[in-house]
């Protein structure tokens, strides 16, 4: 009987695995059941292409809404080449769900194939999302630890509750804290972009701040460490460096675990919820 259940559990594992989306232009929806449902869980969603956007909800499996973005007008307007018809268009779409243990890994088949993921996802996750190119990262109503990375647009996190590392290069970093892991360090930083954070007002944390080429904001009681900035001399054979740190450090509430935020160009917007 034992091995009877745990060959099911494999079989159901190769299921969501192989499972393949092949109509071009409409969306295909993916439910991934947990092994363990109702208990914390891991989700990791890796694109190339695409946009991601992630909602919580009461449910207890993660539902994968997938939509495949049409072909170019240059392709479309492509009918015929040397006197020849095009009778095919591109539009075949692979998206892959792996389940074990409560640990869900999702991914495309063709990292050049645009495609838009919406899930629907239960609460208490580590979750860990990734786009590259042409696609925005969204996340809403969402209790747990989350890691978010995109390369070519910005990151919007919405009412959020637990510990968040977001990290984009070209766009805005937005959060807004429902309520925030009292002992969990953070971190939101861009290159180009502003970074604009939304705190409960009773938040305790230890503020490392920088802007390169912007301007740094908060309406909270930052108090500010007027420590003279560090200065490093190194000096080689040859060569001769001063370097001197030019973070800002301070506390809200009388500190806590670090909250870094960080980009180059944009400012960065440190702001106290309204009650």
């Amino acid at each position: 009987m034992k091995n009877m259940k745990i060959a099911g559990l494999v079989l159901l594992s190769l299921m969501i695995a192989t499972k393949s989306l092949a109509q071009s232009g409409s969306p295909e929806t993916l439910t991934v059941p947990l092994s363990s449902p109702g208990k914390a869980y891991s989700l990791k969603v890796h694109l190339v292409t695409g946009a991601i956007k992630v909602t919580g909800y009461d449910g207890k499996d993660i539902v994968i809404n997938a939509s495949p973005r049409t072909g170019s007008d240059e392709e479309g307007s492509k009918t015929s080449e040397n006197g020849m018809k095009r009778i095919s268009t591109p539009g075949g779409f692979e998206i892959t769900a792996k389940e074990a243990d409560n640990t869900v890994t999702v991914n495309t088949g063709n990292p050049n194939r645009a495609v838009d993921l919406d899930l629907k996802i239960p609460q208490d996750v580590k979750l860990k999302l990734g786009t590259v190119n042409d696609g925005e990262i969204v996340v809403e109503n969402v209790s747990g630890e989350l890691e978010v990375n995109n390369v070519n647009d910005k990151i919007t996190l919405t009412n959020i509750s637990g510990s968040v590392v977001a990290n984009t290069v070209n766009g805005d970093v937005n959060v807004t804290f429902k309520s925030v892991d009292p002992k969990a360090p953070m971190a939101f930083s861009t290159l180009n972009g502003d970074v604009n954070v939304t705190l409960p007002a009773d938040t305790k944390a230890n503020l490392k701040l920088k802007s390169d080429n912007g301007d740094v904001f908060s309406d909270f009681d930052v108090d500010i460490d007027k420590t003279p900035a560090k200065v490093d001399k190194i000096t080689e054979p040859g060569m001769y460096k001063i370097k001197k740190d030019d973070w800002v450090y301070g506390k809200i509430n009388g500190g806590g675990p670090e909250m870094m935020m960080k980009n180059m160009q944009g400012d960065i917007y440190v702001k106290k919820a309204a009650k």
